[in-house]
């Protein structure tokens, strides 16, 4: 059902009751400012979402870390050692 945002405020315990059938959509001078859904519904919206988002490169650090912890194993890195660089300022 479409409500007005002034009707959906006077009649909130009316619309409350009526997300159990459908979402209910708020509109303000013909625009849509705001949908009312079941708990549910929006439980399975914010999984889906959190799907959705891509994991960073410091996600996967992390999950690297957790997993060397699993494990006990410790991930050994190189020393690191410089090169040169033909853009730094003073070499030519």
């Amino acid at each position: 059902m479409n409500w007005k945002l002034d009707e959906a405020q006077q009649k909130l315990r009316e619309l409350i009751d009526a997300i159990a059938n459908e979402p209910q959509l708020i509109f303000e001078q013909d625009k849509l400012v705001a949908v009312i859904v079941e708990p549910t519904v929006f439980e399975e919206f914010l999984a889906w979402h959190q799907q959705q988002k891509p994991d960073s490169i410091a996600d996967a650090f992390v999950e690297l870390r957790q997993l060397c912890a699993e494990e006990d194993y410790i991930l050994e890195t190189p020393t690191r050692c410089d090169r040169d660089n033909p853009f730094a300022l003073g070499t030519a």
